[in-house]
């Protein structure tokens, strides 16, 4: 039983601080619903313990009480047999009487310290359920805290990450836009070389044909042009025309 006191005592006693001291160096609320765990075991217990206490105190006063009216009732009769001048029996009267008296005070005694053991535990189990109440009132606040706290973390990640993309990743990103930009201004240059040379090479090969143009014009005028020659084909082509 001073066991299961002392269990008790602790449990009650136990410091609140020091249990949120442990549990956020887990970072877990675990150490108090082991708390609330062993808490809950030694109040049933308790109760048990109680309960047993207290059957045995109504039992110890019921014997108290039987004992005490058989001293009561011998202590009358011992007085009746004097009075009627019977010693012998008054002498197995007072014999009996001491006995009950006796047996009377050694149930009293113990029923007064069963009784204090049993006013004991009532009030550690009112104390310990008033505790375990305090408890599992912490339990579901520092619970909702550290709900609050894991959704912060991740409020704080995807906050983390969005900054990473906006300043890492666009500082990624403008350095590929520089470099596609690059190719394009580089394949732009190519292309406009590449129309220059050709535009180069048309204007030679148009200037070169109209100066042959003006120097053919010029021959004829000189009459140092030949005449066209015609092939045989060419007669039969153009008697082939005038028939027709």
């Amino acid at each position: 039983m001073s066991s299961l006191l002392e269990k008790t005592q602790t449990l009650i006693q136990a410091n609140l601080h020091a249990m949120v001291d442990r549990a956020l160096e887990q970072n877990s609320v675990a150490v108090m619903r082991q708390y609330i765990r062993d808490a809950e075991n030694n109040l049933r217990e308790l109760e048990r313990a109680a309960a047993t206490v207290g059957g045995e105190v109504r039992t110890l006063e019921r014997k108290y009480n039987e004992y005490k009216r058989k001293a009561d009732q011998a202590d009358r009769n011992i007085d009746t047999l004097l009075m009627q001048g019977k010693t012998d029996l008054a002498r197995a009267a007072q014999n009996e009487m001491n006995t009950n008296r006796r047996l009377q005070e050694q149930y009293h005694e113990q029923w007064v310290r069963q009784e204090k053991e049993y006013e004991t535990l009532l009030n550690a189990r009112l104390k310990l359920q008033a505790k375990l109440q305090t408890i599992r009132r912490e339990q579901r606040e520092l619970e909702s805290l550290l709900q609050l706290a894991k959704s912060k973390e991740k409020t704080v990640r995807a906050i983390k990450s969005l900054d990473d993309l906006m300043g890492i990743g666009d500082t990624d990103i403008a350095r590929l836009g520089e470099s596609i930009r690059g190719r394009l201004d580089r394949a732009s240059a190519h292309s406009e070389m590449y129309a220059s040379s050709l535009s180069n090479q048309l204007d030679d090969a148009l200037g070169q044909a109209e100066i042959d143009i003006q120097l053919e014009e010029r021959k004829r005028r000189l009459g140092l042009s030949e005449e066209p020659s015609f092939s045989f084909d060419d007669e039969a082509d153009q008697s082939a025309a005038a028939s027709n």
